[in-house]
């Protein structure tokens, strides 16, 4: 009964009384946000919102199963173009968003056959080639890019009397929110726990009973779908696409949210995902400088605080949890 009980309390979401005071304070501001917060920090938020779902899911591929990935613009153009096919189609936006993520999951089941071969930067290299061959294909086709006009998307009409901020805004807040949740139960769950062993260990994961083939290229799938969403939400938000918006800097800019924010933290690719957006904000006068600064920040990160922000943060916690004694 106590074994029982103490899984039970693991599996719960929070478990400190004072955090679920701060979790719904943050909730409730993210909630309020468009009533008191200018428009273009609303925008702001609302494209983190998008971005942490494919951070989630990288995280998922790197963090909890240590399978380096530097293909996701080639999911992300995948479920965007899929998604954005299908809208022109005229099917309803529900079901395009789930087909652009499926779309990017099945290619990203195919891609995870290396996996089973390759380890880390030979796999990062197959995988690195994989996003490039997607990029120039779409570049060169203007069936399936659009042409040079690129791809045109009808953005959904507010509702509720909205403005058309802020219904994008909590659009893809509660989207946002929907995949954390999923994340959440995923890394509690067996498939999770098979992530890890088989990041830490995957003959010894092998020898008690993981099959490493299926956790392997579930990983992938999930973690593409992941990416083929976020790429889906982008397009609709801009209402707009075309293949520059797909280049290998997609990629570095996941991988960077996962590594700043912090490996195997489903909060860390939330506090990623803001990092990456926020940088680019901040330094829009000096964009050549964007990429020195997300490298500069990496090494530093590898080297003072391993755990990313999120690392950082808990251990911000702890010292406050334990002050003044300590």
């Amino acid at each position: 009964m106590d074994l029982i009980e103490s899984y039970k309390e693991e599996l719960k979401l929070i478990r400190k009384t004072w955090s679920k005071v701060w979790v719904s304070l943050l909730l409730l501001s993210l909630i309020l946000a468009p009533w008191y917060a200018p428009e273009h920090i609303i925008y702001i938020l609302t494209v983190i919102f998008i971005y942490s779902i494919g951070i989630q899911g990288q995280n998922l591929l790197i963090g909890y199963t240590g399978q380096i990935s530097f293909g996701q613009s080639g999911f992300l153009a995948i479920g965007a173009f899929t998604f954005g096919h299908m809208m022109r189609a005229g099917i309803p936006w529900p079901i395009c968003l789930l087909c652009g993520g499926i779309a990017a999951g099945l290619f990203g089941l195919v891609v995870g056959f290396p996996s089973l071969r390759l380890k880390g930067p030979y796999l990062a290299i197959a995988t690195l080639g994989f996003g490039i061959a997607v990029y120039q294909i779409f570049v060169n086709s203007e069936l399936l890019s659009g042409g040079r006009m690129g791809l045109l998307i009808e953005k959904l009409q507010p509702v509720m009397g909205l403005s058309k901020i802020s219904f994008n805004y909590y659009f893809n807040f509660l989207i946002a929110v929907l995949f954390t949740l999923i994340t959440y139960n995923i890394v509690s769950s067996y498939m999770g726990r098979a992530f890890v062993a088989i990041r830490d260990n995957d003959i010894a994961a092998e020898v008690i009973g993981v099959n490493l083939t299926r956790y392997k290229l579930l990983s992938f799938g999930i973690s593409s779908f992941y990416t083929g969403i976020q790429g889906g939400l982008y397009g609709l938000l801009l209402g707009y696409l075309e293949p520059n918006m797909f280049t290998f800097m997609e990629s570095i800019t996941l991988f960077v949210g996962v590594i700043i924010g912090g490996l195997a933290s489903v909060e860390g690719s939330l506090l990623g995902a803001a990092f990456v957006i926020v940088v680019p904000q901040v330094f829009s006068a000096y964009k050549e400088m964007v990429p020195v600064i997300y490298g500069l920040a990496i090494i530093i990160v590898m080297i003072f605080e391993p755990l990313g922000l999120y690392g950082r943060w808990m251990k911000m916690r702890l010292y406050l949890r334990n002050w003044p004694f300590r």
